[in-house]
């Protein structure tokens, strides 16, 4: 375990552009000696998610701002600022974007290591923005890459996204 504190400002990055988002670090599986990562998520709406389920580890979202239509297991949830979701490892989930704003949300994982998956389908962000047209990896790209990268980080892909 790492013995650092670690302080981080919103809009400081390192962030990544993948999904057609940003993911701003706010503190890496190294610099907590794998115990957890975090990262400040924006998302346009629309984003979406197949259903899938992590193999390796717990994750939690605390929204901040937009809609997001979430289904854990069987059951669908709407979430909205002030709204906390944690899901269990192994738990098949999937998540929309909905609304006409994009989504702002603190997400977590423990242990850490699920945060360098968007890094390595993704690109490094240029700003703490999302991506504009031709910034980042086309669509086509990224679902070639989440499919081969994917299932190193334990990400099992099982059944589509929810409708829009």
């Amino acid at each position: 375990m790492s013995e650092d504190v670690v302080v981080h400002r919103a809009g400081e990055g390192p962030g990544t552009w993948a999904m057609g988002s940003l993911f701003e670090h706010l503190v890496s599986a190294d610099q907590t000696g794998g115990s957890l990562a975090m990262s400040l998520v924006t998302q346009p709406p629309g984003i979406a998610t197949p259903l899938h389920r992590h193999t390796n580890e717990a994750e939690a979202l605390f929204v901040l701002e937009g809609e997001i239509e979430y289904r854990a297991g069987e059951t669908t949830y709407e979430l909205y600022g002030g709204a906390f979701l944690f899901l269990p490892l192994g738990l098949p989930h999937a998540f929309r974007i909905r609304g006409d704003a994009p989504a702002r949300f603190l997400a977590l994982t423990t242990p850490g290591g699920l945060m360098g998956l968007y890094d390595e389908v993704g690109v490094p962000a240029a700003g703490m923005h999302l991506p504009g047209d031709g910034e980042g990896r086309s669509m086509e790209e990224e679902i070639g890459r989440w499919n081969e990268v994917g299932p190193r980080y334990g990400l099992q892909v099982v059944g589509p996204p929810l409708p829009e």
